[in-house]
């Protein structure tokens, strides 16, 4: 039975996960550049080694309150096809397995931003 890695996280308590493949690291940060004019879900730019990477406030791009940027906030930060992307995220959570036989499209009830973000969903404890 084929299996795939999730790096998994929280989000207003709404547990999500990325393949492990296409995460480059996991950061805490607290410097954030605002960038002007730029869509609601940008929570601003950072400099990582040398890379300017954009941060996405998940809670904005999920239609909810944009998370307050002080003080250490946990990064996701993805490998695209382009420059990485960071994922401001609540909490950090772990690696997990999950078997293919397990993952489901999104419902159909599912509609918005949140649609937008979720490829398909696992079944957890037969659940």
């Amino acid at each position: 039975m084929a299996s795939r890695q999730f790096a998994t996280f929280e989000v207003a308590d709404q547990l999500f996960g990325v393949e492990v493949d296409t995460v480059q690291e996991v950061l805490s940060y607290n410097e954030y550049t605002p960038v002007p004019l730029a869509p609601p879900a940008v929570g601003g730019l950072f400099n990582l080694r040398g890379q300017v990477i954009a941060a996405v406030d998940l809670r904005v791009q999920l239609g909810l309150a944009r998370q307050a940027l002080e003080g250490p906030v946990m990064n996701v930060i993805l490998r695209g096809d382009g420059e990485p992307v960071s994922l401001l995220v609540d909490r950090i959570g772990e690696v997990v397995d999950l078997d293919d036989d397990t993952f489901e499209p999104p419902p159909d009830t599912l509609s918005g931003p949140t649609r937008e973000l979720v490829v398909g969903t696992f079944k957890l404890d037969g659940r």
